[in-house]
């Protein structure tokens, strides 16, 4: 028996009991049921988001992009485009859905260039919402954004006010990460500069990007390879989905200038290692659990609070059996007292019913008996007036008047 841990008394077991497959069960199910995942990518046009979505997940995702003549109007507002696709690794299926945003921060007037994203965001949160509150919620399609790679041009100054207002609006709906696009125009001192002046107004502004959490159960090698790729952010990348041979002879991706020879894939000449390891390869389960346990959890309370719901607040309280019982027997007790008051009430009220049903019928008959009594009294006096008009002589009514008529005289 071991000591308790939370509350719970921990138990040493003395043989193989087989709970600790559970991990291989769920990796199978996993497997057989495939991933989701949603990734938008925003920025100006020419920061090369297409062509690292392609670098990411080393297919060409994205087709070649077909040159829009000048004279050809340009769109008004910022638009939404969706990518859907199904790859496959090694057995383990994905369904990558990727959301561009093609014109933001392109016009003349860029103050409500958010807006269109946020939007997108939100209804992706109602949609799953209203799926959720279904009868049948069997078929469940998430389309919820679980990570936004934000492009920040590489000026060398500071983020443009465009990059603040976004990042503010947005940071509390999605897992923000920035990325500072086409570093390979930027010495190392430069990027080292850029990303603290970076991170810098990220931290004035209030702004949280995403980070990734340790774990009790994570070894020190894990943590440390954690805390290696966090301390990249922003990342300082270079996309590139085109294969070169390098000076030695070694075929990679990359991008060749005058100078010498980017390589996408060489962790000394940018950070796409370190990204693509966090958003696939260590962290993408992460992504997605933080978006339906924070972004999504909130975006609902706040939905449902609007709507009138009320949370209440006793069913997340800890329950003591014992405790339970007396606060039965106490409510159980009260139940009893305030009916035996009830009873009394009931009792009472019909008893002064009664009493006031008794009080006018003693009324009623007091009124009947003083005008019989009334009545009996005018008769007694009748009587007597009678008696005493008799032993005057007199009649005791009037007499009629003789009628005259025609008749003889007397003899």
């Amino acid at each position: 028996m071991g000591p308790l841990t939370n509350g719970a008394l921990r138990k040493k077991l003395q043989g193989y009991v087989g709970f600790a497959n559970l991990p291989n069960q769920v990796h199978r199910k996993s497997v057989k049921k495939g991933f989701n995942f949603t990734i938008m990518v925003v920025g100006e046009s020419g920061l090369g988001k297409s062509t690292l979505v392609n670098t990411l997940f080393n297919a060409p995702l994205y087709p070649p992009k077909e040159h829009v003549p000048l004279s050809e109007e340009s769109p008004k507002t910022v638009g939404i485009q969706v990518l859907n696709t199904d790859i496959e690794e090694n057995g383990v299926r994905l369904k990558l859905n990727v959301v561009d945003t093609p014109g933001f921060g392109d016009f003349i007037n860029n103050e409500d260039s958010w807006k269109p994203i946020l939007e997108t965001i939100e209804s992706r949160f109602d949609a799953y919402l209203e799926q959720e509150n279904r009868v049948n919620r069997s078929k469940i399609t998430d389309t919820r954004v679980n990570a936004c790679l934000y492009f920040i041009a590489p000026t060398g100054h500071s983020l443009k006010a465009l990059d603040i207002e976004f990042m503010k609006r947005l940071h509390k709906k999605v897992n923000l990460i920035p990325v500072i696009a086409k570093s390979d125009t930027m010495t190392n001192e430069e990027i080292v500069a850029f990303k603290e002046r970076i991170l810098l107004d990220i931290a004035h502004h209030n702004i949280k990007i995403y980070h990734a959490q340790h774990y009790d159960c994570d070894d020190a090698e894990t943590i440390a390879e954690t805390k290696d790729v966090m301390s990249k952010i922003p990342f300082a990348i270079v996309g590139s989905d085109k294969i070169i041979e390098t000076a030695d002879g070694r075929q990679v991706r990359g991008r060749r200038y005058p100078w010498g020879t980017i390589e996408v894939d060489n962790e000394e000449h940018c950070d796409f290692v370190k990204l693509r390891q966090m958003l696939i390869r260590t962290h993408m389960e992460e992504l997605r659990e933080f978006t339906n346990d924070i972004h999504y959890e909130n975006y609902r309370t706040e939905k449902l609070l609007v709507m009138g719901y009320q949370q209440d607040q006793t069913v997340f309280r800890e329950v003591d059996p014992l405790a339970k019982l007396e606060e039965e027997r106490a409510l159980h007790e009260a139940k009893l007292v305030k009916m035996e008051q009830d009873m009394k009430h009931v009792f009472q009220q019909k008893v002064q019913e009664k009493e006031a049903k008794l009080t006018q019928s003693e009324a009623e008959l007091y009124a009947k008996h003083k005008e019989m009594k009334d009545a009996l009294e005018k008769q007694r006096h009748d009587l007597e007036e009678k008696k005493r008009r008799f032993e005057q002589g007199r009649p005791v009514t009037p007499e009629k008047p003789k009628k005259k008529g025609f008749g003889f005289a007397g003899k």
